[in-house]
Parts: structure tokens; C-alpha cells; sequence
């Protein structure tokens, strides 16, 4: 896959500190980032090379490489940005900003890896043809003419088709450090260097067949894990081809411009007609139409939405046309969330890539210190160099240490993929790690367990304009009760509030003149008194100075899939429990009916607090929640989901988010979690057991390095299948 996509080639070069400025987001109170695309990114070593050399500079707070799209990530902060491009040439890797939304349909490097394939496959199948003829007892003038004819195919061969080794080698070596392409290409041009050799000294043995063969076999997993990486990355191009290139805004005078995506500002009118997809987070401002919802709720059946209603970017307006009012720039808006998270899935370190790097990191010192004694050695033993030389070759060859750089970033790009078609993003890659050892659930109730869209009760019977004030106070909380007052009435309340604060877990306080009004639990809002709970409906108090002046009941159900959900996890060997803000009666209520042994009722500091002993008590706990209530509980479990409808600080301090109405996200994601652990295990076992195996029967020169290059080229086909078995499909209750 190449990173090197159309217009991207703004920032390449020496580029203008003001260009670079303008490719970055803000992402937070003065800290900056910046995505850049660098080709050059080949393997585990490149990886470490990039962050600690950028990792370096003045300002810079988190580097991040993704190597699956060749992509880093760079945080900073200052009025001028770090000098990356130039340290990232002086390290040898070209590097331009990264476009994701660039049309990705073509892929030069997948072109220029199958002509290189192809070119090595013609070239190894007619060396091998000729070495068959040699094999079978060809006369020595014979067998010299067809070494011949093997060494100018051979040459040719090597100059294109392992160039894509070759120049990775050479830039590494010319740093000063080593990655995996090197004992590949010190392999090949040590087996051809030799066989030329026996060429010109009409010699008996040449290994033509093996330089070739190695480098086919090596594009053969090469193309193989540039395409699996490619399929598993096709979800974020496909969610950036859901963005429309821009919209029509609506003029105050009335007349409308075109503006590009990326200058749609909050607060700008856009007209949206009939088969557009929504541009950017919006609320609509004038008309009626249904919308395909699917990407955001996995809903196939359209929803009918109008005035006021909430639009995330990416949904598809099918039937009228309607006016919006953008409430988002296109980098801030949920679509691009999904996309940044989407790509940050295989840039977490969990324990078992912090192993793999570090082994990798030692592994081409140890591999050319390993066929160097092996030299020595055969040369002491038996005196003939080109015997020596040949096995020193095998072992180069054989221990190549790709199987072990996929073992586990293979997996998190396949999971990853998974993950996705079931409609949860995964932010980390080491949160599935953390989430395949979780030993207990903790579910919040409203919102999670229920629905979280609870109807207002008996409205009709309120008056005096005590629902239009309600629903005023409540316009200011993103609480699933405040929005169902907010939306019960159309009614304006005149009462004009100087501040208005919310307190998570207790209510909304506004502030006009004298008066003080809070909206909220009852023993909050009013002085002395208890929250109130009528027939199992939950009940919210508004009050003037301490005074209550009326109550508002909602009711609320659960989820369709809730129960399904606490027995499958239960299944799984996983406890379950609620811990609610709720009433205890409210949660016991919902407790008993799902079965729940356990239950709690806290506030924020209290869920944090539980959590903490949970954890203390060595339980790996995963908390699923949404709201603002959530947030600190979320940051707190060892690892965390959150619907795609939770609140912006709910979605940002969960490890993953859920875009379905469903709960069945939950037990899936679990059970796709174990599933990428065992395969991970599994990988690095089958290349720590592979080279165990091969380095002693390389080293005894019991192999050619024919079948040293298929042996190699094996083991990494072994990994990157093996990952794949978890795109099978899975069954959490198993």
C-alpha cells in the first residue's frame, strides 16, 4: 500500500514551517498533531528508529508509527513546529503529509511488488529448469553452458526484483543500524556471488536456483502480508469514501456557495438534498427526511428525522432535501473519529509486540553473528571453503526473523477488521490484551443496560410553564432525562438564566437574578428530602431556592438484547454487575431482572472507588458505560466500551466503542479478544519453535539454501494464515 496518495505531495521536501502548521489539528490546549505518510517504513526496526529519533525533539510528546499504513503519528506542542521532515531524511526515510482521504483505488506498491513477483517467478522457473538438467547428470561442458545461461537470467532477475530488499538494506546500514532486509540481502547476493564464482571456475555447484527462488518466495509472503494488511485497512477508506468532498452553504443573503470539506466551519447553514450524505456533524434546522442510520446504528429500516433532530457525518439523506447547521469542522466530526480510531487500533504496544520488538531488535545481530561462526567453524572442520560459505549461507537465509515481526501486529490488524464489521472500533491495539483477561463486567444502567431514551410521564397535566422552564434547564445536559424534558414541549420559557452548571451525577443549576433552580435528584434539589421512586418509574425534581415546584417521572426499558448478553457472559465465566447512579430500587429492579447476583448504586467518585478495589482485589474488570457520569469509572477499569451514541467524553476515554443498539458487542468483543490472544501465543510459538529448529539443522548443514528459502517463506505464510482463522466466524457463548 502506498502512502504516497494524490496530493499528497504538498509537504514534500523542504517544506515552509507555515505549510506544516496548516497540516496539523489541534487536539487539545495548545497540543498539536500531525499525520505523515513515510514509504520507507519496512519492518519492527524502522518503527523504533522513527520514534526514538522523533521522540528527540524539543516539543514532541508522543510519536506513534503505524506500520501498516506507514503512517506516524506525531504529537507536539510550540508556535513552530519540530523539524520532522528534515530528521526523518537525514534517517533515511522520505516522508509527506498523509491524506486519508485520498482515492486509495490505486495501489503502486502492490504494482510494483506483483511485477517484481512476476518477474522473479519467470526468472525462477527456467534457472530451475536448467538446475534440473545439471541435477540429473549433465556433462560438464553442459552443465557450464547452463550455469551460464542461470547467471544471465539470474542477474537481471536480482537488479529488479530485490531492489525492494536491497535499498531498504542499504539505507539501514548506511544509518548505522539493521532490519530485516538485511541478512535477506547479504543471503542473496552472498548465494549469486558465490555461484558466479563456480561459473567462472567452471566449478560443479552453483546456487542460482536459490538466490532467485529466495527472493521469489520472499515477494510470495511479502505481496501476501501487503495484501492482508491492505483488506484489513479497507474499512477506514471505506468510511472515508462516506465523507462527501464538500457542501453547499447557505448565505445570510440567500444565495449559496460550494465550500470544500475542510472549510465547513460550526455554525454555517448547509443545503443537504436527497442522496447526499451528511458532511459533517449537524443539527437540522428546516425540513423532514429519512435517513440510512446503519453506519451509526446498524439500523437497516431508515429513520424519519426532522427539525432539531442530530445528523453525525456520513449518514445518507434519501428521500427530501433539508437545511442543517454544521456543529463541527470535518476533522472533529464522528466519522473522522471513527477513522482516527480505526488506525490507532495497531498502534498500541501490548506486552506480547513489546516482546516480539525487543527480539527482533537483537535478532540481525544474532543472525549474522550465528552464520559468521558458522563459517568458522565448517572451515575448521572441513577445510572447504565453499562448503563453509554455503552452510553459512543456509543459516543467513533460514533464520530470517520475518515470521516473528507478523506474529503479532497480523493479529491486531485482522482483529481490528473483525472488530469493525461488528460495528465496535477498537482505539488500541493493547486493549485486546487487556480485554481478554478481564475476570469481571461492570455495566452503568441508563443508557447501557436500558435504553437511555426514557419518556416523560403525565407532562400533559403539568402547567403554570413549569415544563417549558424544565425543559430550559434541562437544554443544557446531555443526560438521557434532560433531553426527553427537553424534547416533551416547543414551549419558550421566558426565564433569561445568567449561568447554568451541571453536576454529574446529581443535576443542572441554573442561575437568573435571585433565583436559583436546580434540576435533579431530589434530595439534591430540595432540602431533606429522599429521591423519590413512584411504581418503578424514576423521578426528577425541579425546585426554585430549595423549593420544590413540580416532579417529573419517566419510564424506561431494557434492551432487547440485555438479557442475552448477561448470560453470555456469563457463559464465558465472567460476573456481572450494574453499578448505577440510579435509585436502589430503580437498579435492584433491573438487577432481578436480568438475573444479577450482585448490584451497586453510586455516584462518579463512588464507581471509581469500587472499581479501584475491584482491581486491588486482582480482578481484571471491564466497565461499559456512556455519559459524563461514566467517564472517570471508564478511565479507571483496565479497559473500557462505550456506545457510539455516549457522550464525546464517554466515547474518548473508552478503549472501545460499540456503534450498534445492541449489547451483543460486548460478549464479541471479549470473545474476539481471547480468540486474537490464543493466536498470538500460537504465532510467537510457531516461530520461536521454527527457529529452534531450523538454526541447529542449518548450522549441521543439513539444508541447501534452496530449502532454506522455502523453509523461511513457510514460516511466515504459517503466521499470517494463522491470524486469518480469526476472521472465521465466532460465538461468544463458546
Amino acid at each position: 500500500m502506498s502512502c504516497c496518495a494524490p496530493g499528497a505531495e504538498l509537504l514534500r521536501g523542504e517544506t515552509a514551517d507555515e505549510e506544516l502548521l496548516l497540516a496539523s489539528r489541534l487536539v487539545d490546549d495548545g497540543l498539536r498533531q500531525t499525520d505523515l505518510a513515510v514509504p520507507g517504513i519496512h519492518c519492527g526496526a524502522c518503527v523504533r528508529t522513527i520514534e526514538s529519533t522523533l521522540g528527540k525533539l524539543d516539543g514532541v510528546v508522543n510519536v506513534r508509527v503505524n506500520l501498516s499504513n506507514k503512517r506516524v503519528t506525531i504529537c507536539w506542542r510550540g508556535a513552530v513546529p519540530p523539524p520532522f521532515l528534515a530528521v526523518l531524511k537525514t534517517s533515511g526515510y522520505d516522508a509527506h503529509v498523509q491524506d486519508i482521504l485520498a482515492d486509495e483505488r490505486n495501489d503502486p506498491a502492490l504494482n510494483s511488488l506483483l511485477r517484481s513477483l512476476a518477474v522473479a517467478g519467470f526468472g525462477a522457473s527456467n534457472i530451475m529448469l536448467l538446475s534440473v538438467s545439471i541435477w540429473s547428470g549433465a556433462e560438464p561442458d553442459t552443465r557450464d553452458v547452463f550455469h551460464l545461461i542461470s547467471a544471465l537470467i539470474a542477474l537481471p532477475v536480482l537488479a529488479y526484483s530485490g531492489q525492494v530488499f536491497f535499498q531498504s538494506a542499504w539505507v539501514s546500514l548506511r544509518h548505522g543500524r539493521t532490519n530485516m532486509d538485511v541478512p535477506i540481502s547479504i543471503g542473496v547476493l552472498l548465494a549469486f556471488g558465490l555461484s558466479l564464482y563456480e561459473t567462472v571456475h567452471h566449478g560443479p555447484h552453483a546456487y542460482f536456483d536459490a538466490a532467485v527462488s529466495l527472493l521469489f518466495f520472499l515477494l510470495i509472503g511479502r505481496t501476501l502480508d501487503h495484501v492482508m494488511r491492505e483488506r484489513a485497512r479497507r474499512a477506514v477508506y471505506g468510511l472515508a469514501r462516506l465523507s462527501p468532498r464538500g457542501a453547499r452553504m447557505l448565505r445570510d443573503d440567500g444565495s449559496q456557495l460550494y465550500l470544500p470539506l475542510d472549510e465547513i466551519e460550526p455554525g454555517m447553514t448547509l443545503l443537504l438534498a436527497a442522496g447526499e450524505r451528511v458532511p459533517v456533524n449537524a443539527r437540522i434546522l428546516k425540513g423532514r427526511s429519512e435517513f440510512d442510520c446503519a453506519l451509526v446504528s446498524g439500523e437497516s429500516a431508515p429513520q424519519s428525522l426532522n427539525e432539531g433532530a442530530t445528523l453525525q457525518a456520513g449518514l445518507l439523506n434519501l428521500t427530501g432535501s433539508v437545511t442543517i447547521l454544521a456543529t463541527a469542522t470535518a476533522e472533529n466530526s464522528f466519522l473522522a473519529e471513527m477513522m482516527r480510531m480505526m488506525e490507532a487500533a495497531e498502534t498500541g504496544r501490548s506486552a506480547y509486540r513489546r516482546i516480539a520488538d525487543r527480539v527482533s531488535r537483537l535478532y540481525a545481530p544474532v543472525v549474522h553473528l550465528t552464520s559468521f561462526l558458522t563459517f568458522i567453524g565448517w572451515m575448521i572442520v572441513s577445510g572447504d571453503a565453499h562448503r563453509a560459505i554455503t552452510i553459512a549461507i543456509a543459516v543467513l537465509i533460514i533464520t530470517c526473523p520475518c515470521a516473528l515481526g507478523l506474529a503479532v501486529p497480523m493479529v491486531h490488524v485482522v482483529a481490528a477488521r473483525r472488530l469493525f464489521e461488528a460495528g465496535i472500533l477498537m482505539k488500541d491495539g493493547s486493549a485486546l490484551e487487556r480485554l481478554a483477561e478481564v475476570s469481571r463486567v461492570v455495566f452503568d444502567k441508563t443508557g447501557t443496560l436500558t435504553f437511555g431514551q426514557p419518556k416523560l410521564l403525565d407532562f400533559s397535566e403539568l402547567g403554570d410553564g413549569k415544563l417549558a422552564l424544565a425543559a430550559a434547564i434541562a437544554a443544557h445536559s446531555r443526560h438521557p432525562y434532560s433531553k426527553a424534558l427537553a424534547s416533551a414541549t416547543e414551549e419558550l420559557a421566558t426565564v433569561t438564566f445568567e449561568t447554568v452548571s451541571e453536576y454529574p451525577g446529581a443535576g443542572v443549576e441554573a442561575r437568573s437574578h435571585e433565583a436559583v433552580y436546580r434540576l435533579g435528584r431530589s434530595d439534591w434539589a430540595t432540602t431533606g428530602r429522599q429521591p423519590d421512586v413512584e411504581h418503578g418509574n424514576e423521578a426528577v425534581v425541579l425546585s426554585m431556592n430549595g423549593q420544590r415546584m413540580a416532579t417529573f417521572r419517566f419510564d424506561d426499558r431494557l434492551r432487547s438484547s440485555a438479557r442475552e448478553t448477561v448470560a453470555a457472559l456469563n457463559g464465558m465465566g465472567l460476573d456481572v454487575e450494574i453499578l448505577s447512579g440510579d435509585s436502589n430500587q430503580r437498579v435492584e429492579r433491573v438487577a432481578d431482572e436480568l438475573g444479577l447476583a450482585r448490584s451497586a448504586t453510586a455516584r462518579p467518585a463512588d464507581k471509581v472507588q469500587h472499581l479501584t478495589e475491584l482491581r486491588q482485589r486482582g480482578h481484571k474488570v471491564l466497565m461499559v458505560g456512556d455519559g459524563l457520569n461514566d467517564a472517570p469509572a471508564l478511565m479507571t477499569a483496565d479497559v473500557s466500551m462505550a456506545p457510539g451514541s455516549a457522550a464525546d467524553v464517554g466515547r474518548n476515554a473508552a478503549d472501545l466503542v460499540f456503534l450498534r443498539d445492541g449489547l451483543e458487542a460486548v460478549p464479541l468483543a471479549v470473545h474476539v479478544a481471547r480468540r486474537a490472544n490464543a493466536l498470538v501465543r500460537q504465532n510467537l510459538g510457531m516461530a520461536i519453535a521454527y527457529n529452534a529448529i531450523a538454526i541447529p539443522v542449518a548450522t549441521f548443514g543439513l539444508v541447501t539454501p534452496l530449502i532454506a528459502a522455502l523453509a523461511m517463506s513457510i514460516s511466515s505464510v504459517l503466521v499470517v494464515s494463522n491470524s486469518l482463522r480469526l476472521r472465521l466466524p465466532v460465538h461468544p457463548r463458546s
